[in-house]
């Protein structure tokens, strides 16, 4: 366990394995929960780094954050830090758009995974995505919006361990307007060409919260990306269908 200081903030980060570093950038307010399925697929063939964004979890700050372009300078703190000179970034929603912002911002970035996010955030209404870490059935009502209705109906013990994750270590209300104002802001639609990385987007067809159209878009948008839909899942496609997901994400990366 990790800590490096930047723009006022005191951001927390974990590697595990050796290689290639395979970095995960959640989602808005969000804690390192969400990324325990795919770090477990990747350390040891990969370095695994799990960051938690400024404001969530045990990283500082957060109430102020000027855009998409503070948190993907944050990003490439915590790459410098650990040492790894690029790295293999995998962003969830608003974590997407930051792997996409350090694309075309640093040289730190060999390749990308974008899962439920989006080129452009205007119109997004990612209000269901927050629950209060201190009311169980708010918490309940979220992770049953950002996933699809057969996952909450079959999984009422995963609904649960993904609650009481969220209530330990999800950000605080003004954390998660901050990075939903981000989210909205951005727009790198008209730049996508430059990013040349090779890049695989994932998105569930039942996101309710970024459309799969935003997924598909974006896709088409870059030069070198696959798109992948998954029937049935929901936002959280990454938790739900954990399986595929994994196995197209090593299977990108053992391609790049």
């Amino acid at each position: 366990m990790s800590t490096v200081s930047a723009d006022g903030a005191e951001l927390y980060y974990e590697t595990e394995g050796s290689g290639e570093t395979v970095a995960f950038v959640g989602d808005a307010g969000y804690g390192a929960w969400q990324w325990g399925w795919q770090h477990a697929a990747v350390a040891g063939p990969y370095e695994s780094l799990v960051t938690d964004l400024r404001g969530v979890g045990r990283s500082g700050g957060g109430t102020v954050i000027d855009g998409v372009d503070i948190l993907a300078a944050d990003l490439a703190a915590v790459l410098a830090d650990a040492g790894a000179d690029t790295a293999h970034v995998v962003g969830a929603g608003l974590g997407g758009m930051v792997a996409l912002r350090a694309a075309l911002s640093t040289s730190r970035v060999e390749s990308l995974v974008l899962i439920g996010t989006a080129a452009r955030g205007g119109g997004l209404e990612l209000g269901t995505m927050w629950g209060d870490p201190d009311d169980h059935g708010a918490l309940e009502r979220s992770v049953a919006a950002a996933t699809s209705e057969s996952f909450v109906d079959t999984h009422p013990d995963a609904v649960e361990r993904m609650v009481a994750w969220r209530a330990a270590e999800d950000a605080p209300r003004p954390v998660f307007d901050a990075h939903a104002a981000a989210a909205t802001a951005f727009d790198v639609s008209d730049r996508l060409y430059e990013v040349t990385r090779p890049a695989m987007v994932v998105h569930g067809d039942d996101d309710c919260v970024w459309p799969p159209a935003r997924g598909a878009e974006l896709a088409a948008g870059l030069p070198r990306a696959e798109f992948r839909e998954i029937d049935g899942a929901g936002h959280l496609v990454h938790a739900e269908a954990s399986r595929r997901v994994n196995d197209d994400l090593l299977g990108f990366l053992a391609g790049v």
